[in-house]
């Protein structure tokens, strides 16, 4: 059963396309024009050992809000896709990292009822030339695409470069736990996701 998807959207801000392969080998391709989310959805892809290829362009000129918005739009579009009718799948994933002196966990369940908790300062208002806090912003049209319940929480940490790898590292493992399959029905009383 293959458990790959690509989605694209246009507007007259964006235009993104993203393919995802949730049993590849870690291997990326991504070119958004933000060297720093280039870098954070390569880790993503690594550490979730999924394939994910992702290309965007954007209003890069007034700022990076839109382009960093449609990407995690379409990113959750495709996971929701990729993940069919989620027979068999672990659907809750959790997952701790670290980096340096940052600490990170991430708890999600992929319900089909979006929701997201971020709380993760920020020390610093940019990373290269992305905002941070379009961090958050990125996480929430992730999980309310993707039909996720998700909650990321800082433990610790104050370089804001360490911070933001480890909430992307600690996505990335707790969505390659929930995206296994485990069983053979449908993992919800209900009997839907």
């Amino acid at each position: 059963m293959s458990r790959t998807a690509e989605v694209s959207r246009r507007t007259g801000e964006t235009d993104v396309t993203v393919r995802l392969d949730l049993d590849g080998r870690g291997d990326a391709e991504v070119h958004t024009g933000i060297p720093f989310l280039d870098h954070m959805l390569d880790l993503l892809a690594r550490h979730g050992r999924f394939d994910l290829a992702v290309r965007a362009t954007g209003d890069l000129e007034v700022d990076a809000h839109h382009t960093t918005e449609d990407i995690g739009i379409v990113l959750g579009d495709t996971l929701r896709q990729a993940l069919g009718d989620k027979r068999g799948i672990a659907r809750y994933g959790s997952a701790h990292a670290p980096m340096d002196e940052a600490l990170v966990r991430c708890v999600l369940d992929l319900s089909g009822r979006p929701y997201c908790v971020f709380e993760v300062s920020m020390p610093a208002p940019r990373v290269g030339t992305l905002d941070t806090e379009l961090v958050e912003h990125f996480c929430q049209s992730l999980a309310f695409h993707a039909g996720m319940n998700l909650h990321i929480d800082m433990i610790r940490g104050r370089n804001t470069h360490h911070i933001i790898e480890a909430v992307f590292k600690s996505l990335a493992l707790a969505l390659h736990a929930a995206t296994r399959i485990v069983r053979d029905d449908l993992p919800s009383t209900k009997g839907t996701l």
